[in-house]
């Protein structure tokens, strides 16, 4: 255990997190399930809870305010549209971007991600030109510029990491070189919980001339962001991460990026003007928007933004880094476990192989005691190679998660022995 988690189990005299509290904002979490037993959600990393606030604002918008937007001269439309622009301006805050044209709505961090590859990316690169990602990414952060590299004929580049899952900067400088034309890197992984110096690498890069793109999935639910003070190039949200909907999410991006960049898609709406000889398209966003949008989801994200802005995070900071501490000093008592991934700058992700069995019959077990949490790969093959292992079982934690909780997740991983004998 690190020093900062053991800090996080001290005394404090800041007032208690009232979880309890924010508890109730969520009805998913008052569900019983494996005979009757209290469920114990461990797979936020995956996605999170949405809390009453956010459903009843989507309600409230298919029952009163439903209608297509932008085109519409008639009142239904316009509201419709305000709620959609506002919710962009509501982003926008949240991110602290310059203005709200810096910010496109996309179904996610994915495809906030291939967005960048092909529209922003792809047209920069020659036979012989370099993108850099890290060890650690998830695969929406590797294919894509895969994709595009094999395309142009350009070479995929890796920063390395070390045996804690940190990753190894000090070598940084050697891979930013004349052909480098992106650095793509997670704020947050989503395998391990490492929390990567998102400054210090973008000011590195940019020192080189070179953009970044910082995949933000993991960061948004545990840490505030703001991209000016960060002075990355593009940053990704998932708005399902973030106790908001599926299928919607944000891409910021620096303005003059985006109005140099080409459609990524076309369709309505995101042009000026249409004709068979020629098309011309609409300034940023919308040139990004091609279609009808997921209008529903983006007011359902600017309801859980609004949550989550107005909860105390120094209060939310010190709750999750005490959940972290505890679930990694309980859960390092047990023979035989041994945690993937103890960077000292972590969120609430522990991720963990147990002797003798498999992370999908740990899944499996834990299961039966009410307890959700994640088994696999976690979309980081090569982070999973990188340690040895060809899975492991995650519990990834939200405010929302108490400490009563992970003592129910000891248990059941204690006794997965006795069951598979």
């Amino acid at each position: 255990m690190s020093d900062a988690q053991r800090a996080a189990m001290r005394p404090s005299s800041r007032a208690p997190f009232d979880v309890e509290r924010v508890r109730a904002d969520f009805p998913l979490l008052r569900q019983r399930v494996a005979d009757g037993r209290p469920l114990v959600y461990l797979d936020n990393a995956a996605t999170t809870q949405k809390p009453q606030k956010v459903i009843d604002a989507m309600s409230r918008f298919y029952a009163e305010d439903n209608a297509n937007i932008h085109r519409g001269v008639y009142d239904l439309c316009e509201r419709a549209t305000r709620l959609y622009e506002g919710a962009r301006i509501t982003a926008q805050r949240f991110l602290n971007a310059a203005e709200a044209r810096e910010v496109v709505f996309v179904r996610g961090t994915t495809e906030g991600v291939n967005l960048v590859a092909q529209s922003f990316c792809r047209p920069r690169l020659s036979p012989g030109d370099e993108v850099v990602v890290s060890a650690m990414e998830h695969h929406s952060n590797i294919v894509p510029w895969q994709l595009v590299c094999e395309e142009r004929g350009a070479r995929l580049r890796v920063i390395p990491m070390n045996a804690r899952g940190e990753l190894a900067l000090e070598g940084l400088e050697d891979l930013l070189g004349p052909r480098t034309r992106m650095l793509a890197v997670t704020h947050v992984s989503n395998a391990l919980g490492t929390v990567n110096p998102v400054r210090e690498i973008v000011a590195r890069a940019h020192a080189r001339g070179v953009p970044v793109l910082v995949d933000g999935a993991q960061a948004t639910p545990h840490l505030r962001v703001d991209v000016r003070d960060l002075g990355c190039d593009f940053y990704t949200v998932s708005g399902h991460k973030v106790f908001g909907p599926t299928g919607i999410g944000l891409l910021y991006g620096r303005l003059e990026h985006l109005e140099a960049m080409p459609p990524y898609q076309g369709g309505g709406d995101m042009i000026r003007s249409v004709s068979f000889e020629k098309t011309t398209f609409a300034a940023p966003p919308a040139r990004f928007e091609a279609g009808t949008p997921n209008i529903g989801g983006a007011i359902g994200l600017a309801a859980a933004l609004d949550y989550v802005v107005a909860l105390d995070w120094d209060a939310v900071g010190a709750h999750e880094g005490e959940l972290l501490a505890h679930a990694s000093e309980t859960l390092s008592a047990i023979p035989g476990l041994r945690i993937i991934g103890t960077a000292a700058q972590k969120v609430g992700v522990v991720s963990f192989v147990l002797d003798g069995a498999h992370a999908h019959d740990i899944g499996t077990i834990v299961d039966e005691d009410g307890v959700a949490l994640r088994t696999g790969h976690h979309c980081a093959q090569p982070a999973m190679e990188f340690f040895g292992v060809p899975a492991t079982a995650r519990a990834s934690f939200a405010f929302y998660n108490t400490h009563a909780e992970i003592e129910v997740l000891a248990a059941a991983v204690a006794r997965i022995r006795e069951v598979l004998g």
